[in-house]
């Protein structure tokens, strides 16, 4: 994704991510999320999700464990 901005901006977007020690990109990126997570579309999605019942046929106690799944053996 590439995005643009004015030098103002990118100048206080630098500033703001050493302030809470992360990236320009990151940051952009949790504002973005932010935003997101401010709309009724997301939340409305979000109280979908939430009713969604377990999977029939799906038992995940029954997987197997990582040393299992990776044994080369």
């Amino acid at each position: 994704m590439t995005i643009t901005v004015s030098e103002d901006a990118a100048r206080w977007a630098r500033r703001k991510a050493a302030e809470e020690d992360t990236s320009v990109s990151k940051l952009v990126g949790r504002m973005l999320e932010d935003r997101m997570r401010a709309t009724d579309e997301y939340w409305q999605a979000y109280e979908k999700w939430k009713k969604i019942g377990p999977m029939k046929g799906f038992d995940a106690s029954k997987r197997l464990k990582r040393d299992q799944l990776y044994d080369r053996g």
